[in-house]
């Protein structure tokens, strides 16, 4: 099982899954405005749990490893 320890491990996991699944999406210039929009509808929504500071921002922060 691969563990994604950082963020940014999490948005190039997204990244590069999203254009695999779906390469359809993909442009002809490698291109992804739709893994680009789903990729920032994940950045805010992790934005707005981790402002209001939920439970489920504290809980997927302490997994463990």
């Amino acid at each position: 099982m691969y563990q994604i320890h950082t963020y940014t491990e999490l948005q190039q996991h997204i990244h590069d899954n999203l254009r695999i699944q779906h390469p359809e999406w993909v442009k002809s210039n490698g291109e992804c405005p739709t893994c680009n929009s789903y990729e920032s509808r994940l950045a805010e929504m992790l934005g707005a749990l981790t402002r209001t500071g939920s439970n489920a921002t504290r809980r997927w922060t302490h997994l463990p490893s």
